[in-house]
Formats: C-alpha cells, structure tokens, sequence
C-alpha cells in the first residue's frame, strides 16, 4: 500500500519489512559462521605447526667426557734451542653420544700418534704465543675428527687440552 507524495513513495513497513530484516539477520549469521570456521582453519594450522616444529626439534643429550689417562711427553729440546726440555700435553674430549667416546677410545693409537706429528712441528717461539693453546687445541680437534670421520664414526665436539713445558 503505496501512497505517493511529492514524487517519494511511502511502502507500509509492516509487510515487507519484516522480511528485510530477516534477510540481514541470516546473512550476518551466516557471515559470522564463515568467519568462524575460516579463523579455525587458518589458526588451527598455526598452533599445530608450532607443535610439529618443537617436537621436530632434537633434544641435545648431556655431555659424555673423556680424559686421556697418559699425557703426550715429547723432547723439546732441539725445537727449544735448549730452554725447555719436554713439553707435556694433555688431551679430553667432549661428545654427546657413547658410541663416538667408544670410538676415539678405539682410535686412540692413531689420534696420539698424529697429535705427537702436530706436537714435534712446533716451535719454542710460537708455543710461547698467547693465542698458541687455542690454535693447538683447535688443530688437535681437526685431527681426532678426520680419524674419527675417516673410520665413519661420529665427530667429538669439542677438545681440552693444557700444555705444560719445563
């Protein structure tokens, strides 16, 4: 029931209004309901990624140390020019896994042997350096794991040693 004014068309709200209205309502439900279910699935993935990524990262295992019983003693005299008689040097070493502490056990023959090469082709001059404890040490961890890595064991990782000359 349409009445016209001044060219604006008055509609009774009573008819068609109430369906109006229920159009808006069903749709800002439904709106609503897809909004839901889209922030479920984007944030549900999120949350289960985080999971996945924690689990997926490795647990560091508590460290295993090995000292070596007998220090390497060698005559330093002639790389010394006679003002030390032997050097004497200590080794330890630190893995993460047995299995690697049971092979430098088993490899241990060959890791002194080219310790003691390393140790000879040193100088008096250069062992009296501040950084020449850091660079031995280094170089002997290169060494145990090429021998380690050579015979397809796993690599230790780190090495301790001291250094004592008199």
């Amino acid at each position: 029931m349409a009445e016209k004014k001044d060219d604006v068309e008055v509609v009774d709200e009573a008819s068609g209004g109430k369906s109006k209205k229920m159009i808006i309502i069903i749709a800002v439900v439904a709106l609503a309901l897809i909004g839901g279910g889209a922030a479920l699935f984007l944030g549900g993935g999120d949350e289960a990624s985080e999971e996945e990524a924690v689990d997926a990262t490795p647990v560091k295992q508590a460290p295993i140390y090995h000292a070596v019983e007998k220090p390497l003693i060698i005559n330093f005299k002639e790389q010394s020019n006679k003002a030390v008689s032997y050097l004497r040097f200590n080794i330890e070493v630190m893995a993460r896994d047995q299995a690697t502490i049971d092979a430098f056990k088993l490899h241990l023959p060959a890791i002194k042997h080219d310790v003691l090469l390393l140790l000879l082709g040193q100088k008096y001059d250069t062992l009296k350096l501040p950084d020449a404890g850091d660079k031995l040490q280094e170089e002997t961890l290169t060494i145990v794991n090429n021998i380690l890595t050579s015979h397809e064991s796993g690599n230790v990782e780190a090495v301790y040693t001291d250094l004592f000359m008199k």
